[in-house]
């Protein structure tokens, strides 16, 4: 910036991007001076290098205020976990399968989890079947991000929304909002 720039010959743009030319570093920092700007080098590997002649200030302000913008923009996937026993009722399956979906159609991944308590850990098949249910609750919009397995004394499986089947679901819901 300014005084900073070592090249003897730069190519100057001005705040609005249109062509100065290319000219003396001195002749350059001469022109910032009279219009009261910085002249920043913008490209210095460029052949010669670019400087801009703009307000310092106000070109960083807007750089960070454009950065905030792009990390408010990104979503963040969160891992939302949702909890089955083995003697989890219908109701209650349909109830979780329910969250579930929202949270996949937020974009969050799901991990089902089944917890087996005392002897239940015997009957594994219960486990999987609960987990096979609930996934049948929810293939119209999740897609295995990890399928089922055994981590001691509980059964896991991870659900990651499907962009695909998240969208014909949504026109689907769409068509039945506008029958109505």
């Amino acid at each position: 910036m300014n005084n900073e720039i070592t090249a003897p010959v730069v190519r100057v743009v001005d705040a609005e991007g249109g062509m100065l030319g290319i000219m003396a570093i001195s002749d350059a920092l001469k022109i910032a001076y009279d219009r009261g700007l910085d002249l920043v080098e913008v490209a210095p590997q460029a052949n010669p290098p670019v400087c801009r002649v703009i307000d310092f200030g106000k070109y960083q302000y807007e750089q960070h205020k454009r950065e905030k913008q792009q990390r408010k923009q990104q979503h963040q996937t969160q891992l939302k976990e949702i909890r089955l026993k083995i003697v989890t009722d219908t109701h209650d399956l349909d109830f979780k399968a329910r969250h579930a979906r929202e949270f996949l159609l937020e974009g969050n991944k799901v991990k089902v989890t089944v917890l087996f308590r005392g002897r239940e850990i015997t009957h594994k098949e219960f486990g999987e079947q609960i987990l096979q249910q609930f996934w049948q609750r929810l293939e119209d919009v999740a897609k295995f991000d990890q399928p089922i397995r055994e981590e001691g004394r509980t059964m896991t499986m991870i659900l990651a929304p499907d962009k695909e089947k998240i969208k014909k679901y949504q026109k689907f819901i769409q068509q039945q909002s506008n029958d109505e």
